[in-house]
């Protein structure tokens, strides 16, 4: 059963205590109380310490979006690669973590609702913020074409709500899922009861999720003013109350850009070539019967192919050569002259629209040439810039800045080589492994190469590509301060715990299911 967070979800409230009705997994004693498994010690008991365990209810399917069974898949360029186009993608098996991502591309009323919060809370005090935010609608203007009409209305207007924002760069859509992230986590707050909307968050006053965590933002509840954001706390010693943490099941994780190897996996839909894939009845078979082409299935076409009244359309939004961008009058092949609506246009198997055709998307990951060589084969990704949170004399976490943030620091060149853990000498990863002898780990932008750290790529085609572009294995590259009328982007958060999703554990489990029991 697929679960949405559209309300409360993953708390029991009772009267006395948050999460009081709810039954951790974990081993009763002979008065009924939960013990734990290593001390004896009575759980959720004041008297006992108050060392608190909340039953873990499942990662509900967050609002907008779909889950993606992670897996082992061949990534990189299918067999039809072109010989005149080198986009660096050599083939390699690689496995990727399960996920949830967005069902379509973030649309424009989307996005202006990030752009009104923004206004509302920065624009008196730090106005270049909403004015760095916004996208760029000249992206539209091109020599010798005509397109102010879509400069003027395509981001504003009404009639294009549910279609793909575009003109936003790397930068920007990565601040976007910060936003979404806080933004989401303040209202799963609000939906339990314990803090009310706040509509009047300015400059630092600003909720985040680890401001909040941290006792430096104060939620408010005037229908409960017991509660005021606040939780009751069983620590013996403490204030009786404290904030709500991770570990009381609520807050999930931060929404985020794909990585590049997420994307082209989710684009693939390979799970639709599984002949025999788990369900309720029946364990699954590790069998994929044929390597995808496009995101629509095991055929290398962009048309519907069923003999139904859908037989003949175009699956996805492209230029099928030049000039030609959606056909002619009285008979339109994807009714569509720019970019499409999110929701047009054929899903692929894991129920993901436009994963091919419609604009690009922007992946997390930055650019490299050799990023198939040596690659790591879990959860693969280059850019990784490793930080760390910043403390006062007192112990305590640095305080928030005049927007509300947290601030942290780069890990130094010395904390990485005195720790053995790491491979790298560097926290900043984006060169790591690449080989490149001239710069060792900076490209030498300008001089040696036209890509640095800056540069990021973006996978999928577009409504003015050629079809060759609407493989999930071909690759393109743009600094990341760039945008364009053709790229937008969609979001994911990481699944925690079991990779097969709802309420079932990980691993194999033999005889009697010890899962359920604890």
């Amino acid at each position: 059963m697929k679960r949405k967070i559209i309300g409360v979800g993953l708390l029991c409230i009772g009267a006395a205590t948050l999460f009081s009705a709810c039954t951790p997994q974990s081993k009763r004693n002979g008065k009924g109380a939960f013990e734990s498994r290593v001390t004896g010690w009575e759980l959720n008991n004041r008297d006992w310490g108050g060392f608190e365990v909340t039953p873990y209810e499942g990662q509900p399917t967050p609002i907008g979006m779909t889950f993606v069974q992670g897996g082992r898949f061949t990534m990189g360029a299918v067999d039809d690669e072109l010989p005149t186009v080198d986009n660096h993608s050599m083939r390699r098996i690689v496995s990727v973590s399960s996920f949830y991502m967005d069902e379509t591309e973030i649309e424009n009323v989307s996005y202006r609702e990030y752009i009104y919060w923004m206004n509302r809370t920065y624009f008196t005090d730090y106005p270049e913020l909403v004015i760095g935010a916004m996208p760029d609608e000249t992206v539209w203007r091109s020599a010798l074409s005509y397109n102010e009409p879509k400069l003027k209305y395509y981001f504003k207007a009404s009639a294009y709500d549910h279609y793909p924002v575009v003109g936003v760069s790397w930068y920007q859509a990565v601040d976007f899922c910060e936003w979404r992230s806080n933004t989401f986590n303040e209202g799963l707050l609000i939906k339990t009861g314990l803090a009310d909307p706040n509509v009047n968050q300015t400059g630092e006053n600003v909720f985040t999720t680890k401001t909040y965590m941290v006792n430096q933002y104060q939620a408010v509840s005037e229908k409960n003013k017991k509660k005021n954001g606040l939780k009751k706390d069983l620590e013996p010693n403490g204030s009786g109350e404290r904030p709500v943490n991770y570990s009381d099941g609520l807050f999930q994780p931060d929404f985020r850009l794909p990585t590049e190897a997420e994307w082209e996996y989710a684009a693939l839909g390979l799970i639709g070539n599984n002949p025999s894939p788990e369900n309720k009845r029946r364990r699954g078979e590790e069998v994929i019967t044929d390597r995808n082409t496009l995101p629509w299935g095991p055929k290398n076409t962009t048309r519907y192919g069923l003999h139904n009244q859908y037989q003949g359309e175009f699956e996805g939004n492209f230029m099928r050569g030049k000039g030609d961008y959606m056909g002619v009058a009285g008979g339109l092949n994807d009714n569509a002259d720019g970019p499409g609506p999110v929701m047009a246009y054929l899903r692929n198997a894991f129920g993901l629209y436009n994963m091919a055709g419609n604009v690009n998307e922007w992946v997390m990951d930055t650019y490299r040439p050799s990023s198939h060589e040596d690659v790591n084969d879990y959860n693969p990704f280059r850019g990784n810039i490793y930080t760390k949170d910043l403390y006062q004399e007192d112990h305590t976490i640095e305080e928030r800045d005049s927007i509300g943030h947290i601030p942290y620091a780069v890990i130094s060149d010395d904390e990485m080589r005195n720790n053995q853990r790491y491979e790298a000498r560097t926290a900043n990863l984006n060169s790591f492994g690449d080989g490149d002898s001239l710069s060792q780990f900076t490209y030498d932008y300008g001089e040696t190469t036209l890509i640095n750290d800056s540069t990021k790529v973006y996978k999928g085609g577009s409504w003015a590509d050629r079809a060759y572009w609407l493989s999930p294995g071909t690759r393109r590259y743009m600094q990341g301060n760039l945008s364009s009328s053709t790229i937008g982007f969609r979001c994911v958060m990481d699944r925690l715990g079991s990779p097969t999703g709802e309420m079932q554990p990980g691993g194999n489990w033999f005889g009697r299911n010890r899962y359920h029991k604890r």
